[in-house]
C-alpha cells in the first residue's frame, strides 16, 4: 500500500511539473485522490512526514542568523500581522456565524478566534520550498520571510505549551548550557569530513535536538531548529545543509501526502475551505502594508507578502490540538487542511509570476513605499566599475578573484547574500550587496560605465530574469552567463545573453589549457 501511495505521488508530481506547477501541489493532490479511493495515513507515513519537518527546521537553523530575528521589521512585523489578522478574521467569521453558514452557526467567539489564529500562520514548508527552487532564500525578501516564519513557529510553540497546560520541566533551564557547548558541536562537524558521515552527523544533531527538547518538556521541533542555529555561521554548515537537501525533499513528500489523507471532505467542507481561500488576498495586503510601514522597499514588501500569502501546516497542528481538547469539531480540521492545500496552489502560481507583476506595476507600488528606506536597503554605487560579477558562488567567486587580480576595483562582485559580501569586503575586495532581479536597483543606479556583466547564477531562469531587468533599465553593454548543461545554452541566448560559458565543457578545456602551460614551463626549465 505504501508503494502505491508513493507511485501516485510521483505521477501527480510529474503531471504538475508538466503544467509548470511545483511538484508539491501534485503530492497534495495525490493524498486527496488516494483518500477518495479508501487509503488512509499510517504510522510509516506519519513518521517520515514528521522526520521531514524536523530535518527542514534543522536546515533552516543552519542558514539562520539570529541577528536577523531582532530586527524591527521581523519581530514587530510578526506580532503586528498576527494581531491584525486574528482580529480581522475573527470579525469576518462572526459575520459568517450570524449568517448561519454551514459549520459556522455553532461557533463561539473563542472558537472563531482560535480558527483565525490557526489561519494566521504561513507555511514554512511551502515558503522555504518555493524560495529554494527560485534560489531566493538569501535575498532580502527571502530572509525577511524566513525570519517571520521562525517567529510564527515560536508563536505556535507557545500556544501548544499554554493550551495543553504542559509546562516545561525545571530542567529546561539547562538548555542554556548548549550555548557554551556550541563550539564543540562545530568542531565535531568539521571532523566528520565530506563523505557519508556528513549527512549522518546532520541527522544526529537534528534528531538529538528534537529528543533533548522533548525530554525536558519543550516542543521537539524547536530543538531541531535551535541545534541548527548553534551550528550556523560557517562553511561546513552550508555543506551540511546541501547534503541533507535530497533527504529533506524525499521525507516531505510524505508530509504532503499525510495532509491529503487526513479525511475525505464533503461538498460543504470544500466550499467552506474555498471561502477561506478567497481571504488570502487580504493576508497579502496586511503583509504588504505592514512591511511598507516598517520602511521596507516596495519590492521587498511585495515579494515577501506574495510568498507568505498562504496557510500553514502549523495551523493544522493547532487545529489538531484544539480537536483533541474538544475546542473544535473534527470537521474544522478537514476544512483547514483543504484550505492549506488550496493556498499552496495559489502561492505557487502567484509567486512564479510575482516578479513580472511587480515589474508591470512597480510605479504603483512605489506610492506605498516609505520615503526613507532602511540603511541596509540603500542601493549601492557602481562608480568607476566596468565589470560586474553577479553571484558569489564557487564559479562567480573564482571569476571575481581572477578578474580583480587583473583589473582591481574596476571589477565589482555582487550577491544577494549579505554574509558572502561581508566576507569578501573583509579581504579588501570590491563587493556589494544587491539582488540582480530587482528592476528598482538597476533603474536607481548609474550603469552607463559598466561594459560587462557576468551572470554566475544557479539557474538559467535567474539569468534570464536579470538579463531582462538589465535591458529594461537601458543597459547597453555585454552580458555573459554560465550554463551547466548543453540544452541550457540556446535558451540563454534567446533571452538576450551575449556569451554563454558551458560550465562542464569549457571548464575541462580550461583545465587542459592550464595543463599545457605547466608542461611548457617544465620544458623551459629542462632546456635552460
Amino acid at each position: 500500500m505504501d508503494f502505491v501511495l508513493i507511485l501516485i505521488a510521483f505521477l501527480c508530481g510529474l503531471a504538475c511539473k508538466y503544467i509548470h506547477l511545483p511538484p508539491l501541489v501534485g503530492f497534495l493532490a495525490a493524498g486527496f485522490v488516494m483518500n477518495a479511493f479508501g487509503f488512509s495515513s499510517n504510522d510509516t507515513i506519519d513518521t517520515i512526514a514528521n522526520l521531514g519537518i524536523t530535518v527542514m527546521l534543522f536546515t533552516i537553523g543552519l542558514k539562520l542568523n539570529v541577528a536577523d530575528l531582532i530586527k524591527r521589521e521581523i519581530w514587530l512585523g510578526s506580532i503586528g500581522h498576527c494581531i491584525v489578522w486574528v482580529v480581522s478574521l475573527t470579525g469576518i467569521i462572526t459575520l459568517f456565524t450570524i449568517a448561519s453558514l454551514p459549520y459556522f452557526s455553532e461557533l463561539s467567539i473563542q472558537q472563531a478566534a482560535l480558527i483565525a489564529f490557526a489561519f494566521s500562520f504561513s507555511s514554512t514548508v511551502c515558503v522555504v520550498k518555493i524560495l529554494e527552487e527560485s534560489g531566493e532564500g538569501k535575498t532580502r525578501h527571502g530572509k525577511v520571510a524566513i525570519g517571520i516564519l521562525v517567529m510564527q513557529d515560536i508563536f505556535a510553540v507557545l500556544f501548544l505549551v499554554f493550551a495543553t497546560g504542559k509546562m516545561p520541566s525545571v530542567y529546561a533551564l539547562s538548555l542554556f548550557l548548549l550555548i557554551p557547548v556550541a563550539p564543540i558541536f562545530k568542531r565535531l562537524l568539521k571532523e566528520v569530513g565530506h563523505g557519508e558521515l556528513l549527512p549522518l552527523c546532520g541527522f544526529v544533531f537534528a534528531l538529538g535536538g528534537y529528543q533533548l527538547f522533548e525530554l525536558v518538556g519543550v516542543k521537539g521541533d524547536l530543538g531541531a531548529l535551535v541545534f541548527g542555529i548553534l551550528l550556523a555561521g560557517n562553511s561546513k554548515s552550508v555543506e551540511l545543509s546541501k547534503s541533507l537537501l535530497s533527504f529533506k525533499d524525499l521525507f516531505l513528500i510524505c508530509f504532503f501526502l499525510s495532509i491529503g489523507l487526513t479525511a475525505l471532505p464533503n461538498t460543504d467542507m470544500v466550499m467552506t475551505a474555498l471561502l477561506f481561500t478567497l481571504l488570502i488576498p487580504f493576508k497579502f495586503m496586511f503583509f504588504f502594508t505592514m512591511f511598507s510601514k516598517l520602511r521596507l522597499r516596495a519590492r521587498t514588501s511585495f515579494l515577501t507578502g506574495a510568498v507568505m500569502s498562504n496557510y500553514s501546516e502549523f495551523g493544522l497542528i493547532v487545529a489538531a490540538l484544539a480537536v483533541s481538547l474538544n475546542m473544535l469539531t473534527e470537521e474544522w480540521l478537514v476544512i483547514i487542511a483543504i484550505s492549506v492545500s488550496f493556498s499552496f496552489v495559489i502561492t505557487s502560481i502567484f509567486y512564479r509570476k510575482s516578479h513580472d507583476i511587480y515589474h508591470e506595476s512597480n510605479h504603483l507600488m512605489h506610492g506605498f513605499q516609505h520615503p526613507t528606506p532602511l540603511i541596509e536597503d540603500m542601493y549601492p554605487s557602481f562608480n568607476k566599475v566596468e565589470v560586474v560579477v553577479l553571484g558569489m558562488g564557487r564559479v562567480g567567486k573564482g571569476a571575481f578573484r581572477a578578474l580583480s587580480a587583473e583589473l582591481g576595483n574596476a571589477v565589482c562582485g555582487m550577491d544577494a547574500d549579505e554574509d558572502k559580501v561581508a566576507k569578501l569586503k573583509v579581504k579588501g575586495l570590491n563587493a556589494i550587496n544587491g539582488d540582480g532581479e530587482n528592476i528598482d536597483l538597476w533603474e536607481s543606479v548609474d550603469i552607463s560605465n559598466i561594459k560587462l556583466v557576468l551572470l554566475a547564477l544557479p539557474s538559467i531562469e535567474d539569468s534570464g530574469n536579470v538579463t531582462n531587468q538589465l535591458r529594461n533599465a537601458g543597459y547597453k553593454g555585454q552580458i555573459a552567463a554560465i550554463a551547466r548543461y548543453n540544452d541550457e545554452v540556446k535558451p540563454l541566448q534567446e533571452k538576450g545573453v551575449d556569451h554563454v560559458f558551458n560550465f562542464f565543457t569549457d571548464a575541462g578545456l580550461g583545465f587542459a589549457e592550464e595543463s599545457m602551460d605547466i608542461l611548457k614551463q617544465q620544458q623551459s626549465k629542462v632546456l635552460s
